[in-house]
């Protein structure tokens, strides 16, 4: 059995529910920062608020489109193109550099999750990138390849 379905399944569940935590906690912070109605440095309470409320939405939109395009990878069992990929490679950058931030700031609890996710992501554009092999055998039943040329070149001619 391939790993490849199981992978992408698995990445899509993590980045769906690490998007509904994402947005979450930040609407949360957000609800705490606007109740307690203190200033950062001169900062206003309001905007902090708001701000913390748009990013938290923002990212957990980000993270849901990520886990979409990993659930459309595990649905058509192709590898991501075009936006797809780069979309899957910017989450796996997001998330070495939160890892690295995670540790300082927040333990090594968190920079397992980031580690790991980061792992999946990679797994995931890893196993979908291998090209296949071809069948046993080798060649074509008609001697032709699939744009219809000759499988092997013909003779070189020789002069007499």
């Amino acid at each position: 059995m391939s790993v490849r379905r199981p992978v992408a399944w698995t990445v899509a569940v993590v980045f769906l529910v690490e998007a509904v935590g994402v947005a979450a906690l930040n609407w949360f912070l957000g609800t705490v920062v606007d109740r307690q109605e203190m200033s950062l440095a001169g900062l206003d309470p309001d905007m902090m608020s708001l701000s913390s409320k748009i990013g938290g939405v923002v990212f957990g939109l980000y993270f849901a489109l990520c886990g979409l395009v990993a659930l459309l990878v595990a649905v058509r069992d192709r590898a991501p193109a075009g936006l797809g990929r780069i979309l899957l490679i910017s989450a796996a950058v997001v998330h070495g550099l939160l890892g690295a931030f995670a540790w300082g700031l927040v333990g090594p609890g968190a920079f397992l999750f980031m580690i790991v996710v980061l792992g999946l992501v990679v797994l995931l554009l890893m196993t979908y990138d291998v090209r296949e092999e071809p069948a046993a055998g080798g060649r074509p039943e008609d001697g032709k390849g699939d744009d219809g040329s000759p499988v092997t070149p013909p003779p070189a001619p020789t002069t007499p």
